[in-house]
């Protein structure tokens, strides 16, 4: 069965993260992902100090299943290659700063002329125009600039990253789906993604209530909810156990599982609103309940209650778990000479299961392609 994306074909100009996850995501749905390379390759091709046969570990968990071209697309060449791709493609996607992406010819008042229906997508910090648009842009550095870092970890501690790169993988993801709006549109024109605005948009409720409620955004001890109360890390005697109670309705059904039918009738833990209102009181006694037992023991308990919570797993946990393996979440991609494993397709659609193919070598479809 084919994949829903077949037929497709993206280019890709890009390097690091964004955009080569940007174009993963639309090869794992089934496009035909032509990465076009400068002499020198992707420079995540020599990131990680770890390679799998011939690839490089940060470069195959982003660009397997793509066809990759060399080209100098600061030469004669090199742009006679991009306008021949450019004639049979229905988008192209890059993460280049905005001076290189027009010097290179890679937006769509450039390539209109050979492909009216050409989608250009640009992933970049600030945007296309603007006072910081030439600025460079990194994960780190949008994660402060957003506000997301000041309102993530401990308190007491400084300001937090996210422990993944949370803004170049959410950018990757909005730029694949504004590329795939401008398809079914049928329509060529140029989208300006900016890394900066993806995580201010993901800042929905807290921005809400700072800009309608003058709320300052703040950071809470153990990840905690900023209205939900109990909802965030408890210490359980062997480990942290990560519990959240959105409903009063769970509430009930924790407090007799843990019997504590005072909770129920106490004015200070009753209500959701009450719980908020007295988190400090309630986030005690709750403590007090889990140092008194195990974490999976916790879980053994409420998780079939219909109750969300959990232990906290490690990387390396999660990726052996049960659910991983279920999901079908760990997948062995093609390799020559070696075992490449990588994370799957988070995308499940009925007809037919992702097909993965072995990342490219650095020019490896240029006869293919172009001749």
């Amino acid at each position: 069965m084919s994949a829903p994306l077949t037929g497709i074909r993206v280019l890709e100009v890009c390097h690091m993260l964004a955009g080569p996850y940007c174009g993963m995501l639309l090869a794992d749905l089934g496009a035909e992902v032509i990465k076009i390379e400068p002499p020198e390759g992707d420079i995540a091709r020599r990131v990680s100090p770890h390679r799998i046969g011939p690839h490089n570990a940060y470069f195959a968990s982003l660009n397997r299943s793509k066809k990759s071209v060399m080209l100098d697309l600061a030469s004669a060449a090199g742009q006679d290659g991009l306008a021949r791709l450019a004639r049979s493609a229905h988008a192209l996607v890059t993460n280049l700063r905005p001076a290189a992406i027009r010097k290179l010819g890679l937006t769509y008042a450039a390539l209109r002329r050979h492909n009216e229906k050409l989608v250009c997508v640009a992933i970049t910090g600030y945007g296309l125009d603007g006072a910081y648009a030439e600025r460079p842009a990194y994960d780190y550095v949008i994660q402060a600039l957003s506000g997301v870092m000041a309102i993530t970890g401990d308190p007491s501690a400084p300001p937090t990253k996210a422990g993944y790169s949370a803004v170049d993988n959410s950018a990757g993801i909005m730029a694949a789906m504004g590329l795939l709006a401008k398809i079914v549109e049928g329509r060529g024109g140029q989208l300006d993604c900016a890394m900066f605005d993806v995580m201010l948009s993901q800042l929905n409720y807290l921005a809400g209530a700072s800009l309608n409620a003058g709320e300052r955004a703040e950071r809470y001890a153990a990840s905690a909810h900023p209205y939900i109360v109990p909802a965030q890390l408890f210490r359980a005697r062997d480990g942290w156990l990560m519990l959240f109670i959105s409903h009063d309705s769970f509430w009930r059904k924790f407090c007799d599982e843990v019997e504590r039918p005072e909770w129920l009738t106490d004015a200070r833990f009753a209500t959701m609103a009450s719980r908020r209102e007295n988190r400090a009181i309630v986030l005690a006694a709750i403590s007090a309940l889990f140092a008194s037992d195990s974490a999976a023991r916790w879980v053994a308990r409420l998780a079939p209650l219909g109750i969300v919570v959990s232990t906290v797993e490690t990387l390396e946990q999660a990726l052996a778990g049960d659910l991983a393996a279920e999901r079908g979440m760990v997948v062995e991609l093609p390799c020559s000479g070696a075992r490449l494993r990588a994370v799957g397709a988070a995308i499940k659609y009925d007809a037919a299961r992702p097909e993965y193919g072995e990342p490219p070598l650095l020019g490896q479809h240029n006869a293919e392609l172009l001749g």
